[in-house]
């Protein structure tokens, strides 16, 4: 770091650290984005300088589901492998969210002490973040359509990052996910080091396609992809006919790894945080049994007991995320363990203000499954009509559908109808999770 660099550093963080105390001593939020905010108009290049500090490498997480918990559990492993991380866990995931992350553990004069910092980021910012630090390692986990009006779809997401990846140093690792259709084409394409984890579970195909797909095609001659099977949305085992691309063959068996957390797209979030461990030289030994150990970001499959009632939340932000946890539940419905599902939808600014993604929602298999369904959350219309369009179709007798605009009492008479010997399911996009928890637990999110 040049001395010159070193003054306005110690100030730029003084100030993010006096921001970050007061907005926390007046209960005014998380301050997970403003620190960083005020302290990068102050030093422009704060955000490069800090990477320059860690120490062993940076490590970015990208993908439009599942960055959370794959960061969650690779901190995990890594702490307990002895390293020191540093790491954005409140998912602020911009420009400033990370350099609020990164300064919250610097000293007063901007020293930051990390082996490693992991950042998940937002997928549309990977090329402006490439130019401000070098990765180690960018772990790539899916592209699914997500926010439409913000982001568009997903191949213009694929070539920007590929834009953006070329041209690093080929000490960077790039780690993705060869199910990804989109992803394994990246990654045959990219100079770099690339690895690939997937599934080859066949076991664990779907009964067929999703109605919520977004990339079935092949990204090198546009024909139609021929799929062996399909594990999640477009993610499975396929090939094209037409000019020969192929899934990329796996650095991982899935067969071997186990995982503590429901679901398919868990699975995947697992390998991805394993295969990464395994890149940095971390034993297999430890690296099962901080899975075995780990626990679920708040949110993420977490699970809470609240006055007596099993409560698992499984945040529920885009189509492919909706139906995969209406598949979780469903599997444990068939095993009766639950009967009763929250569903809550909003459309504030962190969830996208665009709700008609319901529609490339699978709700049919959720009313098909009857029981009770709760709905709430700021567009609890919308989703009511969904829902009941859903069951004019099915017409199940077995459907016992609650309809609430205030969440409190929605989530009372969900609590209610579940048994004691049973979990409640609560569905929620991002922001109106971030609300069930405050209501379930009495404080919000730090």
């Amino acid at each position: 770091m040049k001395l010159l660099d070193r003054p306005r550093l110690g100030l730029a963080v003084a100030l993010a650290k006096t921001v970050t105390a007061i907005v926390k001593k007046l209960r005014l939020g998380a301050a997970s984005v403003l620190p960083g905010e005020i302290a990068r108009r102050f030093h422009p290049k704060l955000l490069s300088l800090l990477c320059e500090q860690v120490q062993s490498g940076i490590i970015l997480i990208v993908g439009t589901n599942g960055k959370t918990t794959t960061s969650l559990l690779l901190r995990t492993i890594l702490e307990a492998n002895g390293a020191k991380v540093t790491h954005n866990a409140t998912g602020a995931n911009l420009v400033n969210g990370l350099i609020t992350a990164l300064l919250a553990d610097t000293n007063i004069f901007g020293k930051l002490n990390a082996d490693y910092a992991i950042l998940e980021v937002d997928e549309n910012i990977v090329p402006l973040l490439v130019k401000e630090c070098q990765p180690q390692i960018i772990l790539g986990l899916n592209l699914f359509r997500d926010q439409l009006d913000r982001y568009g779809e997903v191949d213009t997401i694929n070539q920007k990052w590929q834009e953006a990846i070329t041209p690093l140093s080929e000490t960077t690792t790039v780690i993705l996910n060869a199910d990804d259709p989109s992803l394994s084409y990246l990654g045959q394409n990219l100079p770099q080091t690339v690895l690939f984890f997937g599934l080859n579970q066949p076991n664990l195909y779907l009964e067929e396609i999703p109605h919520a797909v977004d990339s079935i095609y092949c990204p090198v001659c546009g024909a139609s992809l021929t799929y062996q099977g399909v594990y999640l949305s477009h993610l499975g085992d396929y090939h094209c006919s037409s000019c020969g691309f192929a899934k990329s063959n796996l650095d991982i068996n899935s067969k071997e790894w186990g995982q503590i957390l429901v679901g398919v797209y868990n699975k995947y979030n697992t390998l991805a945080a394993v295969l990464t461990a395994q890149t940095l030289n971390i034993s297999p030994q430890l690296i099962k049994r901080e899975i075995q150990n780990f626990r679920a970001a708040f949110g993420r499959a977490e699970e809470l007991n609240v006055k007596g009632k099993q409560v698992r939340i499984l945040l529920s932000k885009n189509p492919v995320g909706m139906n995969e946890t209406i598949r979780t539940v469903n599997e444990i419905k068939a095993q009766g363990k639950s009967e009763t599902t929250l569903l809550v939808l909003n459309d504030r600014t962190p969830d996208g203000t665009d709700v008609s993604w319901i529609w490339d929602v699978d709700t049919e298999k959720l009313v098909e499954k009857g029981g009770t369904i709760v709905i709430s959350g700021d567009r609890v219309y919308d989703l009511a009509l969904r829902i009941q369009y859903s069951q004019q179709t099915l017409n199940n007798p077995n459907l016992n559908l609650i309809i609430k605009e205030n969440l409190k009492q929605a989530i009372d008479i969900a609590l209610k109808s579940t048994p004691p010997d049973q979990t409640l399911h609560i569905l929620p996009t991002y922001s109106a999770m971030l609300e069930v928890r405050q209501i379930l637990t009495g404080r919000k999110i730090q």
